[in-house]
């Protein structure tokens, strides 16, 4: 399970061992027997050389990141770190897995939430008990009625009250820990991938504002990258590929001070990933995000553009987190 001490055990490395070993041992081999993976990457050259940017890619399966990084690797380009879901983090050797291959665990607040509620209960929340308290989480009400599996876990917290306070600590403190871990790959080297949509889908979908919170309070550009046909390699949860053919399109950087992003820059400190943060620069966030995620749809082949309402085709619900 992913928690604050875990998280501030880890470190970024600027050759990860983990990234080196699969690129060498699994993916040289797989990409080529039984049927080959033919990997094209156009735009490369937007990349920059003097500076570590975040990446900001689709995400149309589980492995779509596997191919771009060994692609890159081939060509000399610096390693990744990549933002991950805690969710990856329950079984122990996935988790051992995830640690040494450069991956930065993004706990979100509903992940938070229900590894909370299961280290008190045991069991997932249903949808009504996690709404209940997602809606104490985002808001300092509480839901009215309440589910009773709900009014129960907030019991053995020392009531609603109490349980936000410690809420709010622990996620602060998590949240420090994640701006540590990119702050520390930019400075290693490493360039940062994102998935900005947070879950898989096959269509683009609508993006999340982690990753303008994170590149305006580091200071880092980001390079928009749509990938097309890696679904069809990777159709399943099995971590080899059908063979086929994969193309990443590398956009133009988006820099924080250009035509694109400038006009939504923040200047004054804050802390990512903060609710604060969002009430004080929502817009700018939602701005940049927009942003980001139109660059990505004009790079990706038709039948990953948005969807008409920008809706995911991808995992919902608890599942999302579990």
């Amino acid at each position: 399970m992913l928690d604050l001490e875990r998280l501030k055990r880890m470190r970024i490395h600027r050759r990860p061992l983990g990234q080196l070993v699969v690129a060498n041992v699994g993916l040289a081999i797989d990409y080529r027997f039984p049927r080959r993976t033919r990997i094209d990457v156009e735009g490369a050259d937007n990349l920059p050389r003097d500076r570590r940017v975040f990446i900001a890619m689709n995400h149309t399966d589980a492995y779509n990141y596997w191919p771009l990084q060994y692609a890159m690797y081939r060509r000399g380009l610096p390693f990744t770190a990549t933002w991950v879901k805690g969710k990856y983090y329950e079984n122990e050797a996935m988790a051992w897995f995830m640690d040494h291959t450069n991956n930065i665990p993004l706990p979100s607040r509903g992940y938070v939430i229900t590894t909370e509620f299961r280290k008190a209960t045991g069991e997932r929340p249903d949808m009504p008990t996690y709404r209940a308290l997602r809606t104490l989480v985002d808001t300092g009400e509480v839901a009215d009625p309440l589910p009773d599996a709900a009014a129960r876990f907030l019991t053995t917290r020392g009531g609603a009250t109490t349980f936000l306070e410690a809420f709010d600590r622990l996620f602060d403190q998590m949240s420090d820990e994640i701006v540590r871990l990119n702050r520390e790959a930019l400075e290693v080297g490493c360039n940062v991938l994102v998935f900005p949509q947070g879950t898989r889908s096959k269509r683009l979908s609508k993006g999340h504002t982690g990753l303008a919170q994170m590149s305006q309070a580091l200071g880092a550009d980001i390079v928009p990258v749509g990938c097309s046909g890696s679904d069809h390699c990777y159709p399943t949860m099995r971590p080899f590929s059908r063979g086929g053919h994969i193309t990443y399109r590398i956009g133009a950087p988006l820099r924080l001070d250009g035509p694109e992003l400038g006009p939504h820059r923040v200047t004054q400190p804050f802390r990512p990933l903060d609710k604060a943060a969002t009430e004080a620069h929502g817009p700018a966030f939602e701005a940049i995000t927009h942003t980001v995620m139109q660059a990505i749809d004009a790079l990706v082949d038709p039948e990953y553009r948005f969807a008409a309402d920008h809706s995911s085709d991808g995992v919902q619900g608890i599942d999302r987190f579990v």
